[in-house]
């Protein structure tokens, strides 16, 4: 019951800080929000929840929001993107993160106004906790909403690194189990982990050029000691894909190297079964000779010719197996 409720309403968390100022509270109706507007402190609004449109539109409503704004925070499926508006700035993100072995891609929209910042995101996970400890520590001097932006983003981009690690550790795990035992299970892993890499390219990357506009953008609201951090931002992205360009690669080399140990396998046992077929076909030939049923046969009626045929077939089989080893085939 509990779940279906966080469901239908969103969690509106309200953060106000200056220069010797702190206060954190919780909001349950989104028309109260209209009391943080023009506050000469900064203000920053998290809303966790993206299921309840109408919260949503009573939000904007008090903020003064363009209806397409809206459509981009509600959207799930938005790509990475910076929009620029008469009042504001739109930016949206993906956070991403491991949720019991499984790669999620969750939402997130900033709207970066004159001393507000306001996030939406799904609500899975919350990565931006550390930013918080920052601001109610009082560390790191989050001066302007402007900042405070680069801080949410940062710690979504610090998120890509943990997720690109525990990645990087099971790439490598997985290279070491290619070189000893290549199996089925081993090769479906390659592939989970490769639509891995690929879910998260198709987020990052269109987020490479948020940040280059984000640093670049002529408007008031970004200052000019914001830029400064927002191109060191931009460097940790192109990281990112740098990572995980070099991960595909190695993902695209192991499935090369699975495939020819697969077919290595196969002509092994192909060589082997030739072997043995090359040996039984003089057998073949000898037991086909006896087999016919001719009376008058030089061996039919001689009292050792069973036992000297089998010794001759035996000694045949050594023969062939001493010559294929001095050939090195077996």
């Amino acid at each position: 019951m509990k779940e279906e409720t966080y469901e239908k309403s969103p969690r509106i968390t309200v953060i106000e800080y200056g220069e010797n100022f702190y206060e954190e509270f919780k909001i349950e109706r989104p028309e109260e929000l209209h009391h943080y507007k023009d506050k000469t402190n900064t203000v920053w609004i998290n809303i966790e929840g993206l299921e309840n449109e109408d919260a949503l539109k009573e939000i904007a409503l008090n903020f003064s929001l363009h209806p397409l704004t809206i459509e981009y925070i509600i959207n799930r499926a938005q790509r990475p993107k910076l929009e620029t508006f008469k009042d504001y700035i739109f930016i949206a993100a993906k956070m991403i993160y491991f949720d019991n072995k499984k790669l999620v891609v969750e939402h997130l929209s900033l709207l970066l106004g004159r001393g507000f910042l306001m996030s939406f995101q799904e609500k899975r996970r919350d990565l931006f906790e550390p930013v918080r400890k920052r601001l109610r520590e009082k560390k790191g001097g989050l001066k302007g909403s402007d900042y405070l932006a680069y801080c949410l983003l940062d710690a979504v981009v610090d998120g890509y690194f943990e997720v690109l690690e525990k990645l990087g550790e099971r790439i490598e795990f997985m290279e070491e189990e290619l070189v000893r035992t290549p199996s089925r299970g081993l090769l479906n892993s390659i592939h989970k982990i490769k639509k891995q890499l690929i879910l998260m390219r198709r987020a990052v990357w269109p987020l490479r050029e948020v940040a280059g506009d984000f640093e670049r953008l002529d408007s008031p609201l970004v200052k000019e000691s914001t830029r400064v951090y927002l191109r060191d931002l931009y460097d940790h992205i192109v990281q990112v894909i740098e990572t995980i360009e070099s991960y595909r690669e190695m993902i695209s080399g192991m499935l090369d190297i699975y495939l020819s140990s697969i077919n290595n396998r196969m002509n092994e046992i192909m060589k082997v079964l030739t072997i043995i077929g090359t040996i039984f076909l003089p057998l073949s030939f000898i037991t086909g000779i006896y087999g016919m049923n001719f009376v008058f046969m030089p061996e039919l009626y001689w009292k050792w010719g069973y036992f000297a045929t089998l010794g001759v077939m035996l000694f045949i089989a050594i023969l062939m197996l001493l010559y294929f080893k001095r050939k090195k085939w077996l």
